[in-house]
Order: C-alpha cells, then sequence, then structure tokens
C-alpha cells in the first residue's frame, strides 16, 4: 500500500489503520503493535473479564510490567501482582516485566519491542516516550486497554502535529531536561492539547538518543497526545545495541513532510545561551533559572523515573560526586531507569562512587515519583527531583515542596544541601 505523502505521524497511523490517507481530526481504528499495562491497573483484567473476554488477541505483542510498586510496599500491591502473573500465564502473554526490570518506557526500549513506526500503547501517560524513536506512543485508560486486549486494535483521532525547533548548541552542564522545562515555561502546560509535537533542528541532532527520550516524555506535560523525533543514524545504532536490526525499520514512513505540510504551531527555542532551569512547585510550566531559586534548602533529592534515570544521568550524578559527600540533612536517592541501565553503571563503577558519596541506590522502577514508596515526603519537606511533575502530593503528603530539575543540578544540589547551579561542578 503506497502511503500519500502527508507528515511521518500520519503515515504511521494511516499504516496502522490499513488506510492510503488520513488527516488530522479523522477518526481512525489501528493494529496496536505494543500493548502495555503496569502494576496500577487491575482494573484492565477487571474490565475485559467484564467485557466477556475468552482470549488475549495479541499475546506476542502485550506486555505486563512490575514497575510502579516494585517491589510490592503492601498487601494489596502485592496482591494486584498476583493477579497480573496470573493472567499472563493464563492467557499466553509473551512479555511479562518482573520486579526489578525497571521502568515500562525504559524496559520495552531495552528488550527491543520499540522501533521506528511502531503504534506503541501503555496504561501510563508518559508513553510519549516513544517518539523519541520515531514511535506513535500515547497512553490510554483502563477500559480502552482492555478492549485493545480484546481485539488487537484502538481508535484514535488524528492528531494536528505542532513543530518545536531547536537551534544551536546546548552549553556544558545544560542538559534535555533544562530545554523542556524552558519549553515548558514558554509555551505552558495546556500549548498541545491532542497535538502530536515534532521536535526538530541542530540541537536536537546533537542530542544522544537518551536526552532526545526526555523531551518525548514530557512532550504529555504540554497536553500532547504523542511526540515524535525522526530517526537518524543514532537512533538505528541504538536500536541495533537493543537486538533491533536496521533493515527491520521501514524509514519510508519518516521521510520529511510534504512542503506543503502546514503545522498547528511552530515554536523556536536558540539553547546556546540557555542556563539551568528548575521547575518551582506547584507546576510543571513554571520554571526559573536556577539561579533564582539557588540556596533553597532541600531535605531529599531524586535522580530516577522515566524522565531521569538512564545511563548519561547517572554518570553525571558520579562526575559530580566523584570525591564529595551528599551534604549532612540531605538524602539523595538514586534508582536507575531499568536493570540494563544498573548493570551498565556498574560495570562502569558509577555505583561504586554514588555509593561511596553516600547515595541510596534503590530498585529500579518508579516509587517515589508517584508517592508509592522508596523515597515518599513528609508534610513541610523539600524535595528536588529528576522526574516529570511537581504538583502537590505527587510524592507524598500535599504539604511538601517539588523542584524539578536536571540530574546535573539535582546531583549538585544533593552535595550542598540546597538547590545548586551544576556547572561549576562539571567544568
Amino acid at each position: 500500500m503506497a502511503l500519500r505523502a502527508t507528515h511521518p505521524v500520519h503515515r504511521i497511523l494511516a499504516r496502522a489503520s490499513g488506510k492510503p490517507q488520513v488527516e488530522a481530526g479523522e477518526i481512525v481504528t489501528c493494529a496496536v503493535d505494543v500493548a502495555q499495562v503496569n502494576d496500577l491497573y487491575l482494573q484492565v483484567i477487571r474490565s475485559f473479564e467484564e467485557m466477556g473476554g475468552q482470549r488475549v488477541a495479541i499475546p506476542d505483542k502485550t506486555a505486563f510490567v512490575m514497575d510502579h510498586y516494585a517491589p510490592a510496599p503492601t498487601i494489596k500491591s502485592a496482591a494486584n501482582q498476583k493477579a497480573m502473573r496470573e493472567f499472563v500465564e493464563r492467557h499466553g502473554i509473551a512479555h511479562l516485566v518482573e520486579v526489578g526490570d525497571g521502568v515500562c518506557h525504559q524496559v520495552l526500549i531495552d528488550m527491543g519491542l520499540v522501533r521506528p513506526g511502531s503504534l506503541v500503547v501503555a496504561t501510563d501517560s508518559h508513553t510519549t516516550t516513544h517518539g523519541a524513536l520515531g514511535a506513535f506512543g500515547t497512553g490510554v485508560g483502563a477500559t480502552d486497554m482492555a478492549a485493545i486486549l480484546l481485539t488487537g486494535r484502538v481508535w484514535l483521532r488524528v492528531p494536528e502535529v505542532a513543530r518545536v525547533r531547536l537551534e544551536g548548541s546546548l552549553p556544558s552542564g545544560v542538559m534535555a531536561k533544562d530545554v523542556i522545562l524552558r519549553l515548558l515555561r514558554q509555551l505552558g502546560a495546556d500549548a498541545a492539547v491532542y497535538q502530536a509535537v515534532e521536535f526538530t533542528g541542530p540541537a536536537v541532532s546533537s542530542m544522544s538518543v537518551s536526552e532526545r527520550l526526555v523531551l518525548s516524555n514530557m512532550a504529555v506535560e504540554m497536553g500532547a497526545k504523542t511526540s515524535y523525533i525522526a530517526p537518524d543514524r543514532l537512533t538505528l545504532e541504538y536500536l541495533a545495541r537493543r537486538g533491533v536490526p536496521s533493515g527491520s525499520i521501514d524509514l519510508t514512513l519518516h521521510e520529511p513532510a510534504d512542503p506543503g505540510f502546514r503545522y498547528a504551531w511552530e515554536h523556536v527555542l536558540d539553547v546556546t545561551g540557555l542556563e539551568p532551569q528548575v521547575a518551582v512547585p506547584p507546576g510543571v510550566d513554571t520554571a526559573v533559572d536556577v539561579g533564582e531559586v539557588a540556596g533553597t534548602r532541600i531535605d531529599q533529592a531524586l535522580i530516577g523515573t522515566c524522565t531521569g534515570g538512564r545511563l548519561s544521568d547517572i554518570e553525571v550524578a558520579a562526575r559530580i560526586l566523584a570525591g564529595r559527600r551528599v551534604a549532612r540533612g540531605t538524602r539523595l536517592i538514586v534508582i536507575p531507569a531499568s536493570r540494563a541501565v544498573l548493570q551498565e553503571a556498574v560495570r562502569r563503577v558509577y555505583v561504586q562512587v554514588l555509593l561511596e558519596a553516600g547515595v541510596c541506590l534503590a530498585t529500579p522502577g518508579c516509587g517515589p515519583c508517584l508517592g508509592a514508596h522508596q523515597g515518599v515526603l513528609a508534610p513541610g519537606e523539600v524535595c528536588i527531583s529528576a522526574s516529570s511533575r511537581n504538583f502537590p502530593g505527587r510524592m507524598g503528603s500535599t504539604e511538601a515542596r517539588i523542584f524539578l530539575a536536571s540530574p546535573a543540578t539535582v546531583a549538585a544540589s544533593a552535595v550542598e544541601g540546597r538547590i545548586a547551579d551544576p556547572r561549576p561542578y562539571l567544568r
């Protein structure tokens, strides 16, 4: 089937729906390439059974992931995971991601399940992460996922596409997290509601794939339905290391948009002079330059989750903490995004550096990001976090305050016991 020239995001949905072309606003029913359920959503199984489900339509394309409560901190979460394991065995589901394997979004990538052109749906809003690999990744609710397990298909409204172009090159000590926080500051948390956000430009091309994943991950924080970064040589090399041969990828889907294609809106940011950013509670779109909040005392610092727990994040923390100690009265929790990340961090001795600095190393998973365990905040406490959200109650008490920043800024702040600029530590 020849796909007519449109935008790559639309071509992906056209392929998945078996149509030659789709247009923004159109309702399409698409075949799902990857369906993922995390351990927050036992309701998926309940809804599946209430719908009369007897068999899972796409067991070979389905993954159940134990990551939000890993290891299980309560009897209820343990019982939920037990029920999910039994469902997986009963229906012959191919992929069971166990406690300790890591955060769903990173693990699916590590397993080679996500590739350019894939339609990935998961019971998690940060499924937009997979747009960094040229996939259409989006979150769905429990009832929608139950229907996907029943049919292997999902209905979607074809989104408009917005384009963010990043010019220039990132200064030392400034990371992708700083870029997305500045974009949220400029555009707002509702800039791209039910739209696809494409990231492009020389600054994106020069970023590692791990850094691109951060941009795509937090596109949802501006309301995006999905995100998109065109796959390039770095993408193919990254996937090849995870067992995805380049010959299995249809790059014709990812040819540039037709010259006449009209974006919903466009925005340009030159990152050349960008300073480290910190999002001040209670919103992701309230970022300021680090100097405006430097000196704010912190109780806890967190490096981890699907936004900030990759190898490059742990590496920059190790660089800053080497030969130093976490400040007295401050705790720094580091949670690798996956078992593979942890293994490589051990091999490169980053973990030893962190442990010698007084870091608390936790099991790969989501834990404190959603206020479940492994770092819940008490009333009145202040945390600086490399995670994705900082609204009241996100990491525990509604009376705690969460500042969002890059892993570099978080590590420097842990050394000083107060919010700090990471750049002097990286010169």
